[in-house]
């Protein structure tokens, strides 16, 4: 494998020196690490007790046949799971497989992936992950080191190469919506151009009881070009053309000096980074841009957010 072209799973799992240490894991009761059963009681998802009713419950959860065997109205109590779900969702936009700066865009998206993965561990969650696709089961959620593994060997065969049966962002999160419950993690890789492409009103439902973090994958000369023209090579299909069915190769020269050609590259790569950043922020979803010449477990102060409810 080429370094920074595409992720290798050694670099992957040598990512979690750089989560231990950072934050001690939570401990509950038990001596277990992370969501363990609280104290509070409350609307969750296991059945504590049921307890007689009192003005204010939810009537929802009234114990219906507690209260027909007793005379007396009662109601549910439940307690929250003793492990949390942390969900992984990686687009897999072909604009991703791209970088000029230490990697692709596609790797450092792997390599949050795996940060994300082994906070997840730290934390004692289980870890699933999932992509935009029909044709491919997510990967079932686990916890430990077994869990991550699982997520990491999917980063590094989603982000080797663009899959030839990418259904988009917004169906991965589509998937992501029924697997999820009340007090679940949700950490998305994505290329802002695939976060403006999604349905704004979309994403304060997915926000709803769960904690959302968005991750922005950018290359340094997408914010800051050159002024001066830029070469590119591209390939065109000659066979389109009458000839062989040969791709061949041409060189495409921008003129970023011109200021129109430097304002219509603005408008392509660096206006839909701050657009997704706002539409994410009135969301109530906290974001943040990630480069590819960033420290990739540099965003993980955004796990200290509160707990959704």
């Amino acid at each position: 494998m080429s370094e920074g072209i595409t992720p290798s799973l050694d670099e992957l799992v040598a990512l979690r020196r750089a989560v231990q240490g950072r934050r001690p894991p939570r401990r509950g009761h038990h001596g277990l690490s992370g969501q363990a059963p609280s104290p509070m009681r409350g609307r969750g998802m296991e059945y504590a007790e049921s307890r007689e009713y009192t003005q204010g419950d939810d009537a929802r959860h009234i114990d219906w046949r507690l209260t027909a065997r007793t005379g007396t109205p009662h109601t549910k109590l439940f307690q929250a799971e003793r492990e949390r779900l942390t969900l992984i969702v990686a687009d897999t936009a072909p604009s991703l497989y791209f970088g000029t700066r230490m990697r692709f865009k596609s790797v450092q998206a792997a390599r949050a992936g795996a940060v994300a993965a082994w906070a997840a561990v730290r934390d004692g969650d289980r870890i699933g992950a999932l992509r935009g696709t029909v044709r491919e089961a997510p990967v079932v959620p686990a916890s430990g080191s077994r869990g991550a593994l699982r997520v990491l060997d999917a980063m590094v065969r989603w982000y080797a190469r663009p899959p030839q049966n990418d259904a988009g962002l917004a169906v991965a999160l589509d998937h992501a919506d029924r697997l999820m419950r009340p007090g679940s993690r949700l950490v998305v890789l994505a290329d802002p151009m695939s976060v403006i492409a999604m349905p704004t009103l979309r994403w304060p439902t997915l926000v709803q009881h769960r904690e959302v973090i968005v991750l922005l994958l950018s290359d340094p000369l997408e914010r800051d070009p050159p002024c001066a023209a830029l070469p590119f090579w591209a390939e065109r299909d000659a066979g389109a053309q009458g000839g062989s069915a040969d791709a061949s190769a041409h060189r495409v020269e921008l003129d970023l000096a011109n200021a129109a050609q430097r304002e219509r590259w603005q408008a392509a790569f660096a206006t839909p980074l701050d657009d997704a950043m706002t539409i994410l922020a009135r969301s109530g979803i906290r974001a943040r841009g990630l480069s590819t010449d960033a420290p990739s477990e540099g965003w993980l102060d955004l796990f200290a957010g509160t707990r959704a409810a």
